[in-house]
């Protein structure tokens, strides 16, 4: 069809696990090594202002530790884009933030702030950094990003992995209808289409098959299954499960 399709793995939940307790252990650095031992082909790492996961010494330590392209999650703020020109990582996805979420609960409102991101777009591009938004799979947010000129777009897919199953198929259908339409429309127009949020065993081969996707971003889902089977074993079923895709 296309392609190798990508696997990044996204360590934060290594580091809430850590941070539940305090203490060293179990340590998202060591996560993301042998996350690339298993078939990664990039590490996610998403620096929030409360610091609830991820910490600034993860992040050099990230940098330092680890031979896979960075992507470095962050909301458009002065601190982050501080952060992210200090360490110049592969990549960096700007990324909705909120203190009273769980979570990344949705895509960023690239149309409505696109003033407000343009800053932090050239900046960001000016640095060499290539810049992703995450957003959610509409034409409108497609054409942000193209006025924002940026290289990158990850689709959220958390209303596709959330959809519950019915007899027609129809709100699974139509969300992944939704990716798959916006993925082309990015591709058309010279922007690598991504995705994530939501994925697991059961729901990533159907987004896998989408030809125009370049990358996946998984994390929560991995981190859980690893509870159970071992980070190494959960990494490299994704990964054949993303191939067999393809």
């Amino acid at each position: 069809m296309t392609s190798k399709l990508r696997l990044g793995v996204n360590i934060d939940h290594v580091a809430t696990i850590r941070n539940a307790r305090g203490g060293d252990f179990p340590d998202p650095v060591r996560a993301a090594i042998l996350a690339a031992e298993a078939g990664a082909d990039g590490i996610t790492a998403h620096l929030r202002e409360d610091r609830r996961h991820i910490t600034d010494t993860d992040i050099d330590r990230l940098m330092a530790e680890i031979d896979l392209p960075l992507n470095l999650e962050m909301a458009a703020t002065e601190e982050m884009l501080e952060i992210a020109l200090r360490h110049k990582p592969h990549a960096a996805c700007i990324v909705p933030e909120r203190r009273e979420e769980r979570t990344t609960e949705g895509g960023l409102d690239a149309a409505g702030q696109q003033n407000h991101l343009a800053y932090y777009v050239d900046k960001l591009g000016e640095a060499g950094i290539r810049v992703s938004l995450f957003i959610e799979p509409n034409e409108r947010q497609i054409e942000a990003a193209i006025l924002l000129r940026v290289p990158v777009v990850e689709l959220h897919t958390g209303t596709y992995a959330h959809a519950r199953p019915d007899p027609n198929g129809s709100e699974i259908e139509a969300e992944l209808n939704r990716l798959q339409n916006c993925a082309a429309l990015a591709a058309l127009n010279g922007i690598e289409p991504h995705a994530g949020h939501g994925l697991t065993f059961d729901n990533v081969v159907p987004v896998a098959a989408i030809p125009q996707l370049a990358e996946l971003n998984i994390g929560h889902f991995l981190v859980g299954e690893a509870i159970f089977t071992g980070l190494d074993a959960s990494v490299r079923r994704m990964r054949e499960l993303m191939d067999e895709a393809r």
